[in-house]
């Protein structure tokens, strides 16, 4: 038995089996509902059901609490229909959008600005038209047959010659792929990614001016919007802020700055330190970067908002823009880090 799913305000429908989750379905159909670690533990996927019923399946508290669920939230990767549905998810894009392919990618260079962080280019099959939005993330497929989710960190005009994309990847001690990428991987090595996935990307057809947010190695997909932005000339008012411990964590600080002179006055650019070491000699600003943000700018009502990270930054973000500085629900896009480190811890 199928039933059918309609996404709003999008107006995408889709069919889904009983005994599949909705995410599951919406990824086979193209449908972008957002999702992150598809096991109930991050809270990504989270969902309004308007009508229908669902089974809801094992998951976190902390990526649905009780409260959600009596407000009508459901999470998309557990839930599995009971008749039809109707969703609101406002971040999904309409119909249209680039097909997901599955390929083979070439290491073309792996380079660590960092002791913990590598820059992999990876060089696309010149046989297929590979095509993504600035903001999303591809798959690898191991070994094994799990997966790894990486966001692409180059715009699509910045792909270069040959054809290659970026990632970013920070190191997790005894994580199956990270510690072959710190340890085996070597150019010319061939991995296996399907793509593009997500719906964390620049919508364009607002004048709103921009807050790009990221911690860590969440400025990947970050960057991938600044390019994309030069590229096609876009003139809103953009404040980026990047939160990291220390400063050797801001990996592409040159690159931040420079960015930040090309484009003048369009951009400001806002380093944030949770953790300065005394051999820093930090002088710029400290603690949370969702917080600095707070600071700077208080009224949030008239912004978007593109946050990428850890999950609990992403999380206190929306909570606060949205509770304490006036941002709309349906203005805050973000893609939340969640390592399989964090699927296992439940607090």
């Amino acid at each position: 038995m199928s039933f059918q799913v309609t996404v709003q305000p999008s107006e995408r429908v889709y069919a889904v089996e009983a005994d599949e989750t909705l995410l599951a379905a919406a990824i086979r159909e193209g449908i972008g509902l957002p999702y992150g670690c598809k096991d109930g533990a991050c809270g990504s996927c989270k969902c309004r059901l308007l009508e229908g019923q669902v089974q809801l399946g094992p998951h976190q508290p902390k990526a649905l609490s009780e409260e959600e669920r009596a407000q009508g939230l459901i999470l998309t990767c557990c839930a599995r229909p009971q008749s039809d549905v109707v969703l609101e998810a406002r971040t999904v894009p309409g119909a249209g959008q680039f097909p997901v392919l599955k390929l083979p990618s070439r290491v073309i260079s792996i380079t660590r600005p960092t002791a913990d962080v590598a820059v992999l280019r990876l060089q696309l099959p010149a046989n297929q038209n590979f095509q993504f939005h600035a903001g999303q993330y591809v798959e690898f497929i191991l070994r094994d047959g799990s997966r790894r989710s990486y966001s692409m960190a180059n715009a699509p005009s910045h792909l270069g010659t040959p054809a290659a994309i970026e990632l970013h990847i920070r190191h997790m001690p005894g994580g199956k792929f990270t510690d072959h990428v710190f340890g085996a991987m070597k150019e010319k090595d061939i991995l296996r990614m399907e793509g593009p996935f997500g719906s964390f990307f620049l919508r364009e057809d607002s004048a709103r001016p921009i807050v790009l947010l990221a911690s860590g190695t969440g400025f990947a997909p970050i960057k991938a919007m600044l390019e994309h932005i030069q590229a096609k000339g876009l003139r809103r008012p953009i404040h980026l802020y990047w939160g990291c411990r220390s400063k050797a964590d801001l990996y592409l600080d040159d690159w931040a700055h420079q960015t930040a002179a090309t484009m003048g006055a369009q951009l400001r650019y806002i380093p944030v330190l949770s953790e300065p070491k005394p051999e820093d000699g930090w002088t710029g600003r400290t603690g949370f970067v969702h917080q600095a943000v707070m600071a700077d700018l208080p009224d949030l009502s008239g912004h978007e908002i593109y946050a990428c990270g850890a999950p609990a930054m992403v999380n206190a973000a929306q909570a606060d823009f949205v509770a304490r500085c006036g941002l709309p629900e349906d203005a805050f896009y973000a893609d939340a880090f969640t390592s399989e480190a964090d699927k296992q811890n439940p607090v």
